[in-house]
């Protein structure tokens, strides 16, 4: 009961802290080949495998390459692909799932059944198999990334839309001359904004660890270009051995992004809901 009575307390400090960890990541991905103390790619066998220390502060892989410098080119990397990939998924989704709703009939039923036939694969091997075929360049991996999350902006712009289309603001919009263009710009789509919002939030921690896994089964960005998903994957064979600084630090990085920006989402979701402010 002591901790219900404070985590509505508790909730804004944790979506405060997330928006500060994306910030501070991002900021780091805008910095990092100036930031980064040690060439990425440089390899030296004579230090591979060196454990965290005041030259390599994230140790060595096998290879010896600095993994803290890796991990923050990979920062760069790993966001710039979510970032287009969810703009991509929200620009398209958005502006289908709007249309889809307002006009309803046959454009609502080829929206609809092209929405339930990418929904009908398991998402994750929908990515596989395009990038798989595509091959695995970036724009590729981006372009998978934004297609398996395209039906999601579809489905919750159409049922905000559906809820909104016969309100008495729209029908006030049509009487004084405004077509449909206008009234879906203007109109309707800035009251479908706020929850398509939310919803990049939390699309973006999908997409960051659908780079990292794709990378990690080899589908994704091809080494030796770091990326977190490449770089736990390397870690994996060391697990045993006690290497445990080549997989740690580029996963507890992954996770980071991937919860801050679950918890953003979470926050946003409670700020736009005018119940719970």
């Amino acid at each position: 009961m002591e901790f219900a009575r404070h985590l509505p307390y508790m909730q804004p400090r944790a979506g405060s802290g997330s928006l500060i960890l994306i910030v501070a990541l991002g900021l780091v991905g805008v910095v990092a080949p100036w930031i980064a103390p040690q060439d990425p790619l440089a390899t030296n066998v004579a230090v591979a495998l060196k454990p965290p220390s005041s030259i390599h502060w994230f140790g060595t892989d096998a290879v010896g390459r600095d993994v803290f410098s890796r991990v923050l080119i990979a920062t760069r990397l790993d966001l710039s692909i979510a970032a287009t990939a969810v703009a991509l998924a929200f620009i398209v989704g958005a502006a289908a799932g709007t249309i889809s709703g307002y006009f309803g009939g046959w454009i609502d039923a080829a929206i609809g059944r092209l929405t339930d036939t990418i929904m009908a694969f398991p998402l994750f091997v929908l990515a596989m198999g395009i990038v798989a075929a595509a091959g695995n360049t970036v724009a590729n991996i981006v372009y998978a990334t934004a297609i398996i999350n395209i039906p999601t902006y579809i489905r919750v712009a159409r049922a905000e839309v559906l809820v909104r289309r016969d309100a008495p603001f729209i029908q006030a919009a049509r009487l004084v001359g405004n077509g449909p263009p206008r009234v879906l710009a203007f109109h309707l789509f800035p009251n479908v904004l706020p929850p398509l919002v939310v919803q990049a939030s939390l699309n973006m921690s999908y997409a960051i660890l659908n780079a990292a896994g794709l990378s990690f089964i080899g589908l994704g960005v091809r080494p030796p270009t770091p990326e977190w998903g490449i770089m736990v994957a390397d870690g994996a064979a060391f697990i045993i051995s006690g290497e445990w600084w080549v997989w740690l630090f580029p996963g507890l990085v992954l996770t980071g992004a991937v919860l801050a920006f679950n918890i953003a989402g979470d926050g946003l979701r409670d700020f736009f809901d005018p119940q719970k402010r």
